[in-house]
């Protein structure tokens, strides 16, 4: 007998409703999603980095450097090597690979370092517009309240001296 009810099939309970494919493409390319930055000047400067394809390709190469999948490939490449004999033991080959890959990744190290740089001079950059415009209206304001001083003062003056401003009880 037909259900009204689409069938449910059975997820684990910490999938969240996520497909076998969508966790192992999490797994595979694990790019954590961070929150957009809030500030428009770091937003702005984003945009125009991503302009640039080679550093779209360095933030990808960076980010799949950094992560887990990166040292279980290493770890599984590794161990293929020497365990089906690819060469024998002083493993030269293997050795100038690694070599050549630690050069190209701490190049790459340097490329990031080098963005989170920027991305803080432009931080910096903005908080100091930011602190100049603040110290702008605060004269701006100072200059308002010594008129209003001032206006007060006049006026009390123009009262005499019998509307003290003192109220009788």
């Amino acid at each position: 007998m037909p259900s009204d009810r689409p069938s449910q099939a059975v997820t684990h309970p910490t999938d969240n409703g996520k497909t076998a494919g969508h966790r192992l493409h999490k797994f595979l390319i694990p790019v954590p999603k961070l929150k957009p930055p809030i500030d428009p000047a770091l937003l702005k400067h984003e945009e125009e980095r991503a302009e640039a394809r080679q550093n779209r390709v360095a933030d990808k190469i960076t980010a799949f450097s950094g992560s887990m999948l990166f040292v279980y490939l290493h770890i599984i490449w590794f161990s293929c090597w020497i365990g089906f004999g690819v060469e024998k033991y002083p493993f030269g080959l293997l050795t100038m690979i690694v070599s050549l890959e630690a050069i190209f990744l701490s190049t790459f190290v340097m490329i990031s370092q080098n963005r989170a740089d920027a991305k803080r001079q432009v931080i910096a950059d903005e908080q100091w517009n930011t602190v100049r415009e603040e110290d702008h209206q605060n004269k701006e304001l100072l200059q308002l309240s010594k008129q209003i001083l001032a206006l007060t003062k006049e006026v009390r003056s123009l009262a005499g001296p019998a509307g003290g401003g003192k109220r009788s009880d």
